[in-house]
């Protein structure tokens, strides 16, 4: 059988009914790797030998009838940031090369506890803040779809990975669309989960060894069906180390059993942060289909400024990054906070929000609890919220120092590069789940993803959606140069 493609779930299946090993899928998978992984640099981390221990163990596991859990044998990588035990995690970061990790990452061990052999670990920029995925320490990732452009950032390795047949399942991480943008730009699927679902423990930034959890940040699958987010989500949902005495995570059902119960919003542009052309159709496409199917589907959004809501988002981002940073340059952002003549330019938030007091802080806590008010209200009428993911498909390489000056051009005009965060941050911040799901391509063939957002804590509700949509418009199709 060729595995390439086979999802995670199956392959884990297959090995079950020992109709391959998992050293026979080990092997498949690394020569895929040593084939194609040159020309896209996405796996950059290597662990044959432990992997190779790891599944002669899950097979002779598996010869007396015994499986470790539902990814029993089932290879596959990791987003670099996280730490595997022994392995190097440097987030890009050439400070960090000589960073062994001391044990597993919280998200990586529910893995291994769960069977999955891990082989390596993926491609992420530098501290995971980009969203294209380039680092001093591995160099550049491309995207499967056209070498000349990124992946996405900052699982920019991870989607690559998927999208070129190198790994079947993959584990990442999302605080302004890290999980999200990479799944839109490569064709694949990603989820982020609700805000602490999945613990982050063991994740590079913060520092090595930390033991704190950053605001808003999270960790979740990338894949290519929203079968294996499933399957995946249920192997990574948990309490964190501290929190197993006493708590559980129960996600509920799908909200509805039928497509045509759902009651879908869509949004498929605003004037907050204005999209592709051929995005927009795409979303618009897709609530066609839905409602064709049988679905309620009305172009609709909270009772929110999205403007307002990105703005605040901002600010807190910045606040949650800035204990990273030394005291010169905190003095440094401190004093242009306060000369700044713009207050809503992108880089006087980034200034505020670093240096901010405490007390701002929690106002900023207050209105970000209205919001998430607001949405829960919203999602009293809808089940699901459809929208763009980032503004533009995967752009072309552009590794100028500066972001802040860099430029992407959506319908035919010139944008701030970090305006593509617009989308992410609007639904991170307010720590609601999101699928990204694939839904077609531009006319240039590159991959369009949207968002499938959820009330809090109804995760499967999303992935649902995604599995519906799959079937009414397409879903994964693997890169033509890795078919």
């Amino acid at each position: 059988m060729d595995a390439t493609w086979m999802a995670a779930g199956d392959l884990a299946a297959a090995v079950r009914a020992r109709k391959v090993s998992s050293v026979e899928l080990l092997e498949h998978f690394r020569r895929r790797v040593e084939q194609h992984n040159p020309q896209i640099n996405a796996v950059v981390v290597f662990d044959w030998e432990r992997a190779k221990e790891r599944a002669a163990w899950a097979d002779a596991a598996m010869a007396k009838g015994k499986t470790t859990g539902p990814l029993h044998g089932v290879p596959m990588t990791v987003k670099e940031c996280f730490d595997v035990e022994g392995l190097p995690t440097t987030a890009g970061f050439v400070g960090l090369k000589a960073n062994a990790a001391l044990r597993h990452a919280d998200a990586v061990k529910r893995l291994l506890d769960a069977g999955a052999v891990i082989f390596g670990k993926t491609n992420t920029p530098l501290f995971a803040g980009d969203f294209q995925t380039y680092n001093e320490v591995y160099g550049t990732t491309n995207n499967p779809w056209d070498l000349t452009r990124g992946p996405g950032g900052s699982s920019g390795g991870s989607a690559a990975a998927l999208a070129a047949g190198l790994t079947p399942l993959e584990l990442g991480s999302d605080i302004g669309g890290s999980i999200r943008n990479p799944a839109h730009f490569c064709g694949v699927y990603g989820h982020k989960p609700s805000y602490g679902v999945v613990s982050l423990r063991g994740h590079v930034p913060g520092p090595p060894n930390s033991l704190s959890l950053a605001d808003i940040a999270v960790a979740g699958p990338l894949a290519r069906n929203a079968d294996d987010l499933d399957l995946a989500l249920s192997v990574l949902a948990g309490p964190g180390e501290w929190d197993a005495a006493a708590w559980r995570i129960d996600l509920p059902a799908p909200r509805r059993t039928s497509l045509a119960d759902y009651r879908v919003a869509i949004c498929p542009d605003d004037a907050f942060c204005p999209v592709e052309g051929e995005i927009a159709d795409a979303i618009s496409r897709a609530g066609d289909a839905l409602a064709k199917a049988g679905a309620t589907v009305r172009e609709s959004k909270p009772a929110i400024d999205f403007g307002d809501s990105f703005r605040l988002f901002y600010r807190m981002l910045a606040a949650t990054l800035a204990p990273g940073y030394d005291e010169g340059l905190l003095e440094q952002l401190a004093i242009g906070a306060k000369a700044a003549t713009d207050q809503r330019s992108m880089r006087t938030l980034f200034m505020q929000g670093s240096t901010m007091r405490h007390v701002d802080y929690v106002r900023a806590e207050s209105a970000r609890q209205e919001e998430r008010a607001r949405w829960a209200d919203f999602f009293t009428g809808y089940d699901v919220f459809l929208c763009p993911m980032v503004m533009t498909t995967a752009f072309a390489h552009d590794h100028s120092p500066d972001l802040q000056a860099r430029r992407l051009t959506v319908n035919g005009a010139q944008r701030g590069y970090l305006e593509a965060i617009g989308w992410a941050g609007l639904i991170g911040n307010v720590r609601l789940p999101s699928t990204v799901v694939p839904v077609g391509r531009t006319r240039a063939g590159l991959p369009i993803g949207i968002q499938v957002v959820g009330p809090y804590l109804e995760d499967r509700t999303c992935i649902d959606v995604a599995r519906h949509l799959a079937k009414l418009v397409g879903g994964f199709a693997p890169p033509p140069a890795y078919a």
